[in-house]
C-alpha cells in the first residue's frame, strides 16, 4: 500500500507531476527540464528529481557529461500519466510543457548544462 500512497503523494505536487509527464515522453537532463518548465532554480528541479529517484519512480544515467533522467518501469504510473497526456488539451500548463518539449535539444545547447567533469 505504501507504493500506491507514495505515488499519489508524488503526483499531488505540480512540479513533480510535470516532470513525470515530460519523462514519460522523453529522457531529459536537468537543464532541459529547467527550460521546459520555465523554472529559474536548477536546484529546485534537482531536488524534485532526487525525491522521484529515491522513491523509485525515475532512474538516471550518465551519458558523457550529462545525467539523463527517465521513468522507471511502473505500469500504474505510466497508465496515469498517459491518461493525463491524452487529455492535455484540458490543462494549459501541461499542454504548454509538451509543446516546449519539442525544443528540448535546443534548450540543452542554449543552456550549456554540462556538468563539471570530476577529473578536470
Amino acid at each position: 500500500m505504501d507504493k500506491v500512497t507514495n505515488l499519489f503523494k508524488v503526483l499531488s505536487d505540480e512540479t513533480r507531476l510535470r516532470i513525470l509527464i515530460l519523462l514519460y515522453k522523453k529522457e531529459l537532463c536537468v537543464c532541459q527540464l529547467q527550460g521546459i518548465l520555465e523554472e529559474e532554480s536548477q536546484p529546485k528541479i534537482s531536488k524534485h528529481l532526487g525525491k522521484l529517484r529515491d522513491l523509485g519512480f525515475v532512474k538516471d544515467e550518465r551519458k558523457e557529461k550529462f545525467i539523463y533522467y527517465y521513468l522507471n518501469d511502473n505500469e500504474m504510473l505510466k497508465d496515469i500519466l498517459k491518461s493525463i497526456i491524452d487529455n492535455s488539451n484540458e490543462y494549459k500548463v501541461i499542454k504548454d510543457d509538451l509543446e516546449r518539449l519539442k525544443y528540448a535539444d535546443e534548450i540543452k545547447e542554449r543552456k550549456m548544462c554540462q556538468i563539471k567533469n570530476e577529473e578536470e
